[in-house]
């Protein structure tokens, strides 16, 4: 029996180099093996070329791409090698349905640490499973766990150097361990470099699989929890969880990488490369993580997708991480703002800064989670806080309080349906009929009882990205990524469908 897989129509032979794990397209022959997408499977390969053992996690063929493949060692296995192996595999290959099942979306919860301004989501890893609290970087490579921690897992297993797993974290780093072999301290192990966005510190990590657990979801109410056994992510040391909020155990990784959380997970359970945001604007309620297409309802019956207006991704061709290779592009989400309006009239600005530089990678606006409010080059600030200044002439100022500005007398604002009586904030993107509008529930702080401050921070003259979109104008709106199709899908404010991001109903379920 030859060694080949087939994933629908496609076929994964590992009958001939040692070094690599081919993908091609063929017509099935008799020295295929027929493979359901659920499971794994493995063969040994004696009629059809050099004997051979691997595994592979099966994926639909539009996944191949990013196909999770470990290879074993190919060559000279014996037959009782061979079948010593492949029982090996055994409690993998028999693992339960709800682990393997293709569920239509799946969802988690978000939360908003009041300490930090971080927002936590919570997810289940490792055999038996157990709950993680770790930030969300919307940006972030990967999946990062503190594993100096205590790390008890059945299901652990390194990432070998120079593998096809270590080529798809984009590594080629390899390390020992010099004590007694535990999860993230292994010899021949695929290396790479987590970081905390929160204080831009980058760490050294080994790579591994272990199982990862999701509450599936129709998009109305969270369901049974599905598993992927093999999850790629990063161990990292303990110093890096320094600045994370309380009882935070590493980062969720969201970025536009293979490794990211939506890319392993579309590829796993055979949905499009999506994800959606719904951040809560407090921390006593719940707001949402969805992978997967929609609908996202909320309560009372509002599906928040039939709300959003796209515009394209655009690609930062010059890394914005603290450690990356030669060549590499930015991970993190960049949109085409062209404009700016404080209650519809536009803003005086140096259009240069809206672009990206190709050449440099400054310029441009991006979104974030790991900054609390957006942040704007100095020039671009003094322009939006002039004009917002201007059209509150008649309210009366009160001192600032760090790290903003303009801060007012609330009892002179008004209030409306949307938040604090104020202009609107305009971005304008690809035309002037695409616009994210920040109404006063998104662009006012409440510093303090009665006071409420213009919630724009100043990221100085040398900002590497002129507009980054901070948190506290995300909260209370719907925002999707869609990585297939390269676009942003955004709400503005749930608040005008009476509605919040801490309205998804976590409590029932089918």
């Amino acid at each position: 029996m030859a060694s080949v897989i087939r994933s629908h129509n496609s076929i994964i032979s590992s009958t001939l180099s040692p070094s690599w794990v081919q993908v091609f397209e063929k017509s099935l022959s008799t020295c295929d093996i027929d493979c359901p997408r659920q499971y794994a499977y493995a063969s040994v390969g004696t009629s059809c070329g050099k004997s051979a053992f691997f595994y592979a996690f099966n994926v639909p063929a539009e996944t191949l791409p990013i196909l999770l493949i470990q290879k074993w060692q190919l060559g000279s296995a014996t037959p009782s090698q061979s079948i010593s192996f492949l029982l090996s595999l055994l409690p993998f290959l028999l693992s339960s349905p709800s682990s393997t099942a293709s569920p239509h979306a799946l969802i988690a919860p978000l939360s908003k640490d009041p300490n930090t301004l971080q927002y936590l989501t919570r997810i289940n890893q490792r055999t038996p499973s157990l709950p993680l609290n770790l930030a969300v970087d919307l940006g972030g490579r990967h999946l990062w766990i503190n594993c100096d921690a205590i790390y008890f897992s059945s299901t652990y297993r390194p990432v070998p150097c120079h593998s096809a797993l270590c080529s798809l974290a984009v590594s080629d780093s390899c390390g020992d361990c010099f004590s007694s072999p535990r999860p993230g301290c292994h010899n021949n192990t695929c290396r790479v470099y987590p970081e905390n966005p929160f204080t831009h510190y980058n760490g050294v990590g080994d790579l591994g699989l272990d199982a990862l657990s999701f509450p599936s979801t129709d998009g109305f109410t969270p369901s049974s929890p599905v598993t992927d056994p093999s999850f790629l992510f990063s161990c990292a040391p303990a110093l890096l969880t320094r600045g994370l909020a309380a009882g935070t155990v590493g980062i969720a990784g969201l970025g536009r990488t293979r490794m990211a959380l939506p890319s392993q997970l579309a590829a796993k359970f055979s949905f499009r490369r999506r994800f959606a945001l719904c951040l809560p604007s407090n921390p006593r309620v719940t707001g949402a993580l969805f992978f997967g297409p929609g609908p996202y309802n909320f309560l009372p019956g509002i599906d928040g997708s039939q709300s959003l207006l796209y515009t394209p991704l655009l690609t930062n061709p010059i890394s914005t991480a603290g450690t990356y290779t030669n060549g590499e592009p930015s991970y993190e989400y960049f949109v085409g703002v062209t404009a700016i309006k404080v209650g519809g009239t536009a803003v005086a600005l140096n259009k240069t800064l809206l672009t990206i530089d190709k050449n440099t990678g400054y310029g441009g606006t991006k979104i974030s989670t790991s900054v609390p409010y957006t942040t704007l080059e100095t020039s671009i600030y003094k322009s939006l806080t002039d004009a917002f200044s201007a059209a509150l002439a008649n309210v009366t100022r009160v001192a600032a309080v760090a790290p903003f500005e303009l801060c007012y007398d609330g009892k002179e604002l008004g209030s409306t349906r949307v938040g604090p009586g104020v202009p609107a904030v305009e971005l304008v993107l690809q035309n002037e009929n695409v616009f994210w509008i920040i109404y006063g529930g998104n662009s006012m702080v409440e510093v303090k009882s009665g006071v409420f401050c213009f919630g724009f921070v100043d990221g100085g003259r040398t900002a590497r990205t002129s507009i980054v979109i901070g948190g506290y104008q995300l909260e209370d709106n719907l925002v999707e990524f869609d990585l297939a199709y390269s676009r942003v899908g955004f709400s503005s404010t749930l608040l005008f469908r009476r509605t919040t991001c801490g309205n998804f109903n976590f409590t029932s379920s089918p």
